[in-house]
């Protein structure tokens, strides 16, 4: 996994998983707490995500919220948006462009 960016946008790149969720955490944990706006993630890299990947944006999620900013996702791969739709996750997290749920191929 890997992530490059500032603390107003963020490109997520390779797995987001177990393994690789505590460095996630403390890089988006910054990146909240030192900017202001919008926090973009840009999810066009990202290879794959697991449970322990996705409680990871929702705490990002969260913790941008209590400092009064909003996290925004980019460029969600298709797979992904298929696994927000499914958790109604959708509903709760700013995704730009929004997700078409009606294109996706049912699972």
């Amino acid at each position: 996994m890997h992530i490059r960016g500032d603390q107003a946008q963020l490109v997520v790149g390779g797995r987001l998983d177990v393994r690789s969720a505590a460095d996630a955490r403390t890089v988006l944990h910054s990146a909240v707490d030192d900017g202001a706006g919008d926090l973009v993630l840009d999810l066009s890299e990202l290879d794959s995500w697991d449970a322990t990947g996705l409680g990871v944006i929702m705490g990002a999620h969260r913790r941008a919220g209590r400092c009064g900013r909003r996290l925004v996702l980019r460029s969600v791969p298709p797979q992904m948006q298929r696994l927000l739709v499914a958790t109604r996750l959708h509903r709760i997290l700013a995704i730009e462009g929004g997700i078409g749920v009606e294109s996706l191929p049912r699972v």
